[in-house]
């Protein structure tokens, strides 16, 4: 998958010149006129690869203390940060992945092909939602305007949560239009089906929604109703995952397995591992690799001294092998999300059985005995009003592990409970910075950010 090449689509200038029967300066190895299908196919790889797994990710996964590099500090992971660490994210974000997605729009507007519009406008809302969720407010209204709008202005969080919402509705629209046209291979995640896509853009919606919880201006009563009456026409089974597969082959490994080689240094966090243990979970030796020269269970705690790499656990093969899926949204989560969402509404007792369900989706999975769940359920007890929203969402930080979303739930709720490393040059960081490229190419307000200043929606 890593050999597809990223289509980076200029936009058409308007050259002078003598116009004969035969244009000696068309190219036809070099067309300007793109199918849908060749943007499709290498923008779902670029979603996954980097936002799903890219840069801004694996620095959120130390934060989160999933991950952690074998070298001293300072650096990222005791929060050591520069504003050029994001510069990577950034274009990727833009260039490669919404502007594509832009063209593809367009294209699809142009043929009246109503499925690859609303592909588009869901990867938008998706990619849109990775963008503002780690820097707040960004470039959209004025974003992809070509030469028009060379410096275009950040908008307002809040204003980018009703686009993603827009965009969310507006795809829905465009499937229900049902037109005969499909993606085929070319959509490496559901095929062309358009009815998992659906699904899937009723469960981002909810996602998006429970972020919301306590943004200013918002109840998480009212935003518990939303995320419920989209998820019943979400995502139910397994088979609706938005998931991207790898073959493993030489450049087609999964990027996390990449990022846990030996030339990173990375490694599982003691904080991820000793948590497993501490609960008894049986999902540890599936989603934890044991360090190659111990046979042990071992993370490594940020600050302490240095040892040999073959010292640490890495990423188990369910999400970190070579032939890894890159689970961008699951059935799982979306169990977890209407767990918590019930939770608000009717209490833990109502939220039990949903809960309940949530965690064995996942333990099926990575197939765990049906004993060794029952056991596990057991011991982890049943849900008050007390407890009830920490055990949700640290059991859907262990089911999304990996995924940026855990970052999202730890600012929205404070769990699970984090303690900053050894030598933290700061508090646990909120936010990403904005790119240097950015603050040298189109300077903006909102680019004195700290990493310790909170976003819009991650009200105290």
């Amino acid at each position: 998958m890593k050999k597809f090449a990223i289509i980076f689509l200029l936009a058409t200038v308007s050259l002078g010149g003598c116009k004969k029967i035969l244009d000696v300066n068309d190219d036809p190895n070099r067309p300007i006129e793109v199918q849908e299908a060749l943007i499709l196919a290498p923008v779902e790889v670029a979603v996954s690869d980097y936002l799903y797994a890219g840069n801004a990710n694996i620095i959120i996964q130390d934060w989160l203390q999933a991950t952690a590099p074998n070298q001293p500090s300072p650096g990222l992971w005791n929060y050591q940060a520069f504003n050029n660490n994001w510069d990577s994210d950034w274009y990727n974000t833009y260039v490669v992945c919404m502007n594509n997605l832009q063209q593809l729009n367009k294209k699809a507007v142009a043929t009246g092909n109503t499925n690859y519009q609303a592909i588009a406008k869901i990867l938008t809302a998706y990619s849109l939602g990775f963008a503002t969720d780690i820097w707040g407010d960004i470039p959209y209204s004025q974003a992809f305007t070509g030469t028009t709008t060379l410096n275009p202005v950040y908008d307002s969080q809040e204003s980018i949560y009703s686009a993603m919402q827009s965009l969310l509705d507006n795809a829905i629209a465009d499937i229900d239009k049902n037109y005969v046209i499909k993606p085929g291979t070319d959509d490496f995640y559901y095929k062309g089906d358009m009815a998992k896509w659906k699904a899937m853009a009723y469960t981002l919606k909810a996602r998006y929604y429970m972020h919301l919880t306590k943004a200013p201006g918002h109840t998480a009563t009212a935003q518990a109703d939303l995320a419920l009456a989209a998820l019943a026409n979400g995502i139910t089974t397994d088979a609706q995952d938005l998931k991207m597969t790898y073959n493993g082959g030489a450049g087609s490994e999964n990027p996390w397995n990449l990022t846990f080689g030996p030339v990173s240094t990375k490694v599982l966090n003691q904080t991820f591992v000793e948590g497993l243990k501490s609960t008894g979970d049986p999902r540890l030796e599936k989603m934890v690799a044991p360090a190659i020269l111990t046979g042990l269970y071992t993370g490594r705690r940020v600050g302490s001294a240095l040892e040999n790499l073959e010292s640490y656990s890495l990423g188990g093969a369910y999400y970190a092998g070579e032939n890894a899926s890159n689970y961008l949204m699951t059935n799982t989560e979306a169990q977890f999300i209407k767990a918590e969402a019930t939770l608000i509404k009717s209490g833990a007792a109502t939220a039990q059985p949903i809960f309940t369900a949530a965690v064995t989706n996942h333990m099926n999975r990575l197939g765990i005995a049906g004993g060794d769940i029952t056991t596990y359920l057991a011991a982890r007890g049943t849900l008050t009003t007390a407890n009830a929203l920490q055990r949700i969402i640290e059991e859907k930080s262990i089911a999304n592990f990996l995924s940026t979303e855990n970052y999202n739930d730890w600012r929205r709720t404070g769990f699970p409970v984090l303690t900053k490393v050894d030598g933290a040059l700061s508090e646990i960081p909120r936010r990403a910075m904005y790119p240097e490229t950015e603050l040298t190419t189109n300077p903006q307000p909102q680019q004195s950010a700290k990493i310790t200043n909170r976003v819009w929606w991650d009200s105290n």
